[in-house]
């Protein structure tokens, strides 16, 4: 338990920032679903629609030091190759 009054405020300060970055972690799991679901419905012009707005939401993440940045390279990497061979 926090005992010294500085260790008490990173204690305060810790809880407010888990929130902000469960809702940031939040937000862009859902732009993946959404990029996940037009790759199951099998339509590329919607998937690829997705994808587009989905990556800036990615590099936020990034410079907001939600996630990694080779996870989101990653990530947009393997989706876009999902979406490009929807076209086969």
């Amino acid at each position: 338990m926090a005992n010294t009054p500085q260790s008490k405020k990173r204690a305060r300060q810790l809880e407010r920032r888990t929130e902000v970055n469960k809702a940031r972690r939040s937000r862009l799991r859902t732009f993946l679903r959404k990029v996940e679901e037009a790759i199951a419905s099998g339509d590329q012009v919607k998937a690829n629609e997705a994808l587009r707005a989905a990556q800036p939401e990615l590099d936020r993440g990034v410079a907001k030091g939600v996630l990694h940045k080779n996870t989101v390279a990653r990530k947009k990497s393997r989706l876009s190759s999902r979406i490009k061979a929807l076209a086969a």
